[in-house]
Formats: C-alpha cells, sequence, structure tokens
C-alpha cells in the first residue's frame, strides 16, 4: 500500500485515541497515521499523501470563547485543513469533537447542550436521506452508539445533509458535499477508554446520578452491537479513503 492511500488521524487529546477505529481500519487493509496534536504536533497545510482525514474528540469547546481564543490552540489550523479537505474531496470523518469542528468551520452553531450531558450507551435515529449515502445506507435504523458530551450542534452547516439524530439532540450526524462526514456520538470507544472517561469524570457521573458500575457493565453490553455496526461503517470509509469500490460501499453521491 502507497502513502496516498493511508488516512491521517488527528487526536486532540489523548484520552480519545482511534482505539477500535484504528484497529478496524487496519483489519481492512487501511494504513493510517496519527497526529497528535494536542502534544504540539503541526497541523498540515494540506492533504498531500493522504486520502483520508479523521478528527478525533477531545474535552475541547469546537467554539472559540467570548474574547475569541479557540478551543486549543491548534483549532485554527484543524478548520484550515478541514477547508482544503472539503475543498479537493478527500473522505473526512469527525467524530464527536471533530464533528462539531467541521460544523463550526461550515457555518453550523454549537454550544452547550440545553438538554445537559450525554453519556453512555444510546440509540440514534437513521433519517430518511441516509438511504442514498454511501456510508449510512447500511446503517441499521437505530443503532447503538456511545455519547459522552455536553455541547451540542444546535444549527447544522446551510448546506449539510442530516443523516442521523436523537429525541435529545437533533444532530446526530450529517454530511457536506459527498466526501465529509461528521458524528457527535462515539464509534471508536473499547471498554478501557469508557472506563477511564467514567473515573476522570465521577464528580459528573455523580451529579447526574450515575452509577459507574452500572454505566460500565451496559457500555460493555452493547459493545457487540456497536462493532457489528461501526466496524463495517469504518472499512466503508477507509474504502472510500483509498479509491476502492468495491463490496458493499455504494456509489457516491452529491449532497
Amino acid at each position: 500500500m502507497n502513502s496516498a492511500t493511508r488516512v491521517l488521524v488527528l487526536e486532540n487529546d489523548p484520552s480519545d485515541d482511534a482505539r477500535l477505529f484504528g484497529d478496524w481500519l487496519s483489519g481492512a487493509g487501511v494504513g493510517w497515521d496519527v497526529l497528535r496534536a494536542h502534544a504540539g504536533e503541526p497541523v498540515p497545510a494540506d492533504l498531500a499523501g493522504y486520502g483520508g482525514l479523521v478528527v478525533l474528540g477531545g474535552p475541547q469547546d469546537a467554539y472559540d470563547g467570548p474574547d475569541g481564543t479557540p478551543g486549543a490552540p491548534w483549532f485554527p489550523a484543524v478548520r484550515a485543513l478541514l477547508r482544503v479537505a472539503r475543498r479537493d474531496r478527500v473522505p473526512t470523518l469527525g467524530i464527536c469533537l471533530g464533528a462539531q469542528l467541521i460544523a463550526e468551520t461550515f457555518g453550523g452553531v454549537v454550544e452547550p447542550g440545553e438538554a445537559g450531558f450525554e453519556i453512555g450507551p444510546r440509540l440514534v435515529g437513521r433519517r430518511d436521506a441516509a438511504e442514498r449515502d454511501p456510508l449510512f445506507a447500511p446503517v441499521p435504523f437505530t443503532p447503538d452508539v456511545l455519547q459522552w458530551h455536553s455541547d451540542d450542534i444546535t444549527e447544522l452547516p446551510p448546506d449539510a445533509v442530516l443523516l442521523a439524530g436523537s429525541p435529545r439532540h437533533a444532530h446526530q450526524a450529517f454530511r457536506l458535499g459527498d466526501r465529509m462526514w461528521a458524528v457527535q456520538f462515539h464509534i471508536e470507544c473499547d471498554l478501557a477508554m469508557i472506563t477511564d472517561w467514567a473515573d476522570e469524570d465521577a464528580a459528573r457521573l455523580a451529579d447526574l446520578g450515575l452509577d459507574r458500575e452500572t454505566l460500565l457493565a451496559r457500555t460493555a453490553a452493547v459493545l457487540p452491537d456497536v462493532a457489528e455496526v461501526w466496524r463495517p461503517f469504518t472499512e466503508r470509509f477507509g474504502a472510500l479513503a483509498c479509491g476502492r469500490v468495491g463490496g458493499t460501499l455504494l456509489p457516491v453521491v452529491d449532497g
């Protein structure tokens, strides 16, 4: 496999790495490199040598502060890279914070969610437009996902196509153009990652009245169902990034 078929995975926080998503890419024969922006590794100006881009989650705010300070020093460079990815039609996926950064970059709105924190296993509902989407068409109508966020994408970018939602958070997944996807939920987590987050957020769980052991048991129980849906989704993304259109990958549609 040459470098042009590799995927660049941008990590915003060490607590949220590629984990299962990376394992699934590798299992599908897709090479990938990690860019640890949180550790000071520079965000490139373009995606030369890469067939895809993934922007992971983190605890930062996707929106700028009242004084215009970005949620992290490298976010302006991430936004610039996202613009290049969309201009050059490089397959791109944003997960949680990554999805929020995509929304903010292209005219959407992210702000503290009125529904409060959303934590743990949840269901999201696929929208009608997903039937014509190359990644979401094979996804079940109400797939299992993992959630861990308080900010919400309250307004989608003007030209976004809504692919999934939920009663508490209307904008759970969307697409821009025909090569850029965003999911508010997590598909990359394993039980160890959720356990670490639960330990780090122990006070928050207590405030929400959530029992740590119950949360972890529910997570462990749903992980096989998460993998059943989102591993093939990851493989479809990897196939698109590598220019492979065989298998279950559907023709790319304009949106």
